[in-house]
């Protein structure tokens, strides 16, 4: 039994795991269209946020701020925080293209759709954090740990 438990928490550990290097992938995409395309970031911001008049420096900014806050989810880094705001970011993100829902076959409306399971997956990664051992978060407790016992 005590073998099965330990099988599991592993199964899940990697499932964690996975799913974090699924959802960092779509957000380092966005991430980089703000330093190759600010134009376009910037219209996005514009057209789904009502935020009007990004500069390019200011997108950049965004930018250099998302990357980090992806490479500390990425890490498993402060995990309640990280994978909070990568929630949060993504529940708003979903929530703002309300109106691409409501209209789906229209061009190219449906792709939006994919953002709903995205948001699932972010949901279960917060909820289940503490199973998520693959991380630089739980590495320096155990480091922390055997310092203490030498």
């Amino acid at each position: 039994m005590e073998r099965d438990t330990m099988v599991s928490k592993q199964k899940l550990a990697w499932c964690l795991l996975i799913l974090r290097m699924g959802i960092a992938t779509v957000f380092t995409m966005w991430t980089i269209d703000k330093f190759i395309n600010p134009s376009h970031a910037a219209a996005v911001f514009e057209r789904f946020y009502q935020l009007s008049g990004l500069t390019s420096e200011i997108t950049y900014a965004i930018g250099v701020a998302q990357s980090v806050l992806i490479l500390a989810f990425l890490l498993g880094l402060f995990r309640t925080f990280s994978y909070g705001a990568i929630l949060i970011l993504h529940a708003i993100s979903t929530v703002s293209s309300y109106m691409k829902y409501i209209d789906p076959w229209t061009y190219p409306n449906l792709l939006f759709f994919a953002a709903i399971p995205m948001l699932s997956a972010c949901i279960v990664l917060w909820v289940l954090r503490t199973y998520d051992t693959y991380t630089l978060d739980v590495w320096r407790t155990t480091a922390k740990i055997d310092q203490g016992a030498d």
